[in-house]
């Protein structure tokens, strides 16, 4: 029986692989045989459809998902990183991922360390491509970063790489070389025909989410304790995201951690798609210190390289070095033309709530241009200390709460005028009012977790 090219599913016994059991995978029957939970190891490619049924599952290497096959996660699945060989679950063009966890049963994705050992980089991550367009040349087609060599992108908007509900990616973010680290979870050309619904990334050592591209849309993101960027947005994308919360802690990356970056591409060329991510409700925080070591967690938002953006309803708070930030001339004159948009946001940072911080932005909109568009045209409301804020306990990183207090300014405020179905429109500014969608299914203790 060939189901998985080179995988191994260790330490079972003969009498396991004697009696077989069959799973429904989308439309097909796949035979699985028994396995014991607690032992089985993935390598190699994954090229026929699989599931992987509740247990713990060591991932032993970068593991491939390809040749149409569809691997399904059952709910309450814990995957963990062989310690030694570092590694990633990359699921190629045409494949599918489907992990649907649930607020009591979330699936997980971590350290093969032991509690107290765990730390940012003990493994690579999850990386979905997708035939979804990017503004990248398509022959050939490009290649995504951290050393995996594969191509995405093409021509299917509404491509479909699978569902990921319900899910945690703990301490990724392996450097295969210099600047080419992989992500917690990396969305590369994929396509809006993807769910992408409560996702929790914590301690990765480079950016939480990034998407290269694409079109895929997606509610509910949590970033915890990000070395880098908690979400960056690259090479076309012009999907929209719902419901995010970002939560940073130290150390951070030697390059500036920013609550979110985008550039149109490395170059800042006028290439299309331009990226624009549509944003509304987001909740983004600093870190509680803002002096010393923490120096490097910077923007709120660094808005780069001729892209384009909307960000609505949102709130950003505690950051260091800015908070609504745009650097050259083409991403300062898209807001000034109002092909971007910031609207109805809440600022409370550091320092320069609103920043043109390169002289080519300057020359279009100085800081206090953009200030006075955002306050007095735009809807947006700064405050001095993040404290004016009211949010109930956003600074705590064992146990969060990022629900605004009675009387916050956060509970009143949004705007929805031009924005489609997608969004459900809401009273409060940020990602919480007076449900918090967290309970259940996140952790903000993975160091020291049991699994």
């Amino acid at each position: 029986m060939k189901l998985l090219k080179q995988i191994t599913i260790a330490a079972i016994s003969a009498l396991s692989f004697a009696s077989c059991i069959k799973v429904e995978v989308g439309d097909e029957q796949v035979t699985n045989p028994p396995v014991d939970p607690n032992s089985n190891v993935l390598t190699g490619t994954i090229d026929q459809s699989t599931t992987l049924k509740k247990g713990t599952w060591i991932l032993k290497g970068y593991v491939y998902v390809n040749n149409g096959a569809i691997l399904t996660i059952e709910p309450g699945t814990i995957i963990k990183s062989d310690v030694t060989l570092k590694g990633a679950l990359i699921i190629e063009r045409g494949s599918k991922l489907i992990a649907e966890g649930t607020p009591s049963e979330p699936i997980v994705f971590t350290s093969g360390k032991a509690p107290g050992e765990r730390s940012p980089g003990d493994w690579g991550g999850v990386i979905l491509l997708g035939n979804a367009p990017t503004n990248r040349p398509t022959s050939p087609a490009p290649i995504v970063e951290g050393g995996v060599n594969r191509p995405y992108g093409g021509t299917v908007a509404n491509d479909n790489s699978g569902s990921l509900k319900y899910v945690r990616i703990e301490f990724s973010g392996i450097a295969a070389e210099p600047g080419s680290e992989i992500n917690g979870l990396t969305l590369a050309g994929v396509g809006s025909g993807t769910t992408i619904e409560n996702v929790q990334v914590s301690y990765g050592a480079d950016d939480a989410f990034e998407f290269f591209g694409g079109t895929v849309n997606c509610k509910n993101l949590v970033a915890i304790g990000t070395m880098d960027d908690d979400y960056d947005f690259d090479f076309g994308y012009v999907g929209k995201i719902q419901y995010a919360v970002a939560l940073r802690d130290k150390p951070s990356d030697t390059d500036q951690a920013n609550g979110i970056e985008c550039d149109n591409n490395g170059a800042g060329d006028l290439v299309e798609p331009f990226t624009r991510p549509v944003l509304s409700n987001l909740t983004l925080i600093g870190p509680y210190d803002t002096t010393g070591s923490s120096s490097n967690h910077g923007f709120s938002n660094r808005w780069r390289r001729a892209t384009r953006f909307v960000l609505r309803n949102s709130i950003l708070m505690g950051h260091r070095k800015a908070g609504f930030s745009m650097e050259s001339a083409a991403t300062a004159q898209a807001y000034k033309d109002g092909l971007s948009e910031f609207k109805n946001n809440i600022v409370a940072v550091y320092a320069k709530p609103y920043n043109a911080q390169d002289a080519a932005a300057q020359g279009v909109m100085s800081s206090a241009d953009i200030k006075t568009k955002a306050e007095t045209v735009d809807g947006c409301r700064t405050f001095a200390s993040r404290d004016d804020v009211q949010l109930t306990d956003p600074f705590n990183l064992t146990a969060p709460n990022f629900l605004p207090k009675a009387g916050s300014p956060a509970l009143t405020g949004t705007d929805f005028t031009g924005l489609d179905n997608f969004f459900t429109p809401t009273t409060f500014v940020g990602a919480f009012g007076t449900t918090n969608w967290l309970q259940g299914w996140t952790s903000f203790n993975p160091k020291s977790n049991v699994y």
